[in-house]
């Protein structure tokens, strides 16, 4: 079903629950047992209080200047590598963004490992079989490692901030007034840290928009305001997911037709930001279109609808937006993207446009070189355009998409 009268009917408080809409597969690996998707009534809203405290904009302030100082940095040791991809970078910023913030202090070894085991779970999510039985045993993995960090914060070991995800999480009480068991606590903090590693796919998403639309680079680098539109309307453009299925937990009539409990409920999302009841010119990316219209809770709904408190919208919207807004304006000033229109079908064949993964709604992953010599070509494998960035002044390409002079400048190429 599709449209935000729909939205609201399946965000209804009470009408709907998690439990069984999700194939098991799925649901091992973005939520697992014991989550606060998988509860409803009462015990749900108890331990959704948890997220949206810990979730709150006050907070999501602070994610976003993580990520903007985060940012920064890697944007620095850019220079000093010869190849990268943009969507791998993004994940591995947003992945110590999120680690740091959670006040986990790993090794370096465990540190990589569980950013590695987290992008594991996300891009496995949809897919059945041997791959997702190897995400499932990394999430497995990745539980162990944050059982043993909660457990080492409950014996006084280790001695976190208040305030912390590990620490408020390690002694949450559930509405009986017990602690919750160290395997819950486990499976929540992933809940918390994994959706904001999973933004980077919405980063990349952005990305993408900005190389279509390179004319706004200069507003989103100076208004934020502006900025934040542009972000609303890659979730809507760019939906993260095409649908969320619910199972009725009542009997209820809407539209003339009768629904019973245990009917199976899928809402459309991908069709709802682009419904042509509510957005003009749906299919059309249009970076001010929020500047002046405030989402409802039912027409805008990337990450679900409805009031977080009550029902199974995301806790994580406030943080999302904060994170890529910061994420965003950064890149637009850190890096300078010009296009070209020179290609060459042979060189780099294996490299320029990668395999795309689960979704066809997502980018085709960026790889990005970076050139230290006279005269470095710019030129697409494919026959896409092509996308320059630099740090610093770039000189005058000639026809032949040869740049002049490149001397002491590093010149990032992003292909799309």
């Amino acid at each position: 079903m599709i449209g935000a009268e729909a939205a609201e009917v399946f965000y209804a408080p009470g009408r709907m629950t998690r439990r069984g809409a999700l194939p098991n597969s799925t649901l091992r690996l973005l939520q697992d047992e014991g989550s606060v998707a998988m509860l409803d009534g009462s015990a749900h809203r108890h331990r959704k209080a948890l997220f949206l405290h810990l979730l709150a904009p006050e907070r999501a302030e602070e994610l976003g200047a993580r990520a903007a100082r985060e940012f920064h940095c890697s944007a620095l040791r850019w220079q000093l590598s010869r190849r990268i991809r943009l969507h791998e970078e993004f994940r591995r910023i947003l992945g110590r963004i999120a680690i740091g913030w959670a006040s986990l202090e790993l090794n370096g070894g465990d540190f990589d490992r569980l950013i590695r085991q987290i992008g594991a779970m996300i891009d496995k999510s949809g897919s059945v079989g041997p791959a997702n039985w190897r995400a499932r045993a990394r999430r497995l993995k990745a539980e162990r490692i944050v059982r043993r960090e909660m457990h080492r914060t409950r014996a006084g070991f280790i001695q976190p901030p208040p305030d912390s995800a590990l620490a408020t999480i390690a002694w949450h009480r559930d509405e009986k007034g017990h602690l919750l068991s160290a395997d819950v606590c486990a499976v929540e903090l992933i809940n918390i840290v994994r959706p904001i590693v999973a933004i980077s796919r919405f980063m990349a998403f952005a990305v993408d928009a900005l190389a279509k639309h390179p004319e706004h680079r200069m507003k989103l680098s100076e208004d934020e305001a502006f900025a934040r539109s542009f972000i609303e309307e890659v979730r809507r453009f760019y939906p993260f997911f095409p649908f969320v299925g619910g199972i009725f937990q009542e009997p209820f009539q809407w539209r003339g037709h009768g629904f019973c409990d245990g009917d199976l409920f899928l809402h459309d999302i991908y069709g709802t930001n682009r419904d042509p009841r509510l957005y003009d010119r749906p299919d059309e990316f249009l970076p001010h279109r929020f500047l002046e219209r405030h989402p409802t809770a039912f027409d805008l709904i990337p990450q679900g609808g409805g009031d977080p408190a009550t029902n199974h919208r995301c806790p994580g919207e406030w943080g999302t937006i904060a994170v890529l807004v910061a994420m965003l304006q950064t890149f637009v000033r850190e890096v300078r993207l010009i296009r070209s229109t020179a290609h060459n079908c042979r060189q780099h064949r294996k490299t320029a446009c990668l395999p795309r993964q689960r979704s066809d709604t997502e980018p085709r992953r960026r790889d990005v070189h970076v050139s230290h010599e006279e005269g470095c070509r710019t030129r697409n494998s494919c026959g896409h355009p092509r996308y320059c960035s630099t740090r610093g002044p770039l000189k005058q390409q000639d026809q032949d998409g040869r740049f002049s002079e490149v001397v002491s400048v590093n010149v990032v190429e992003i292909w799309v």
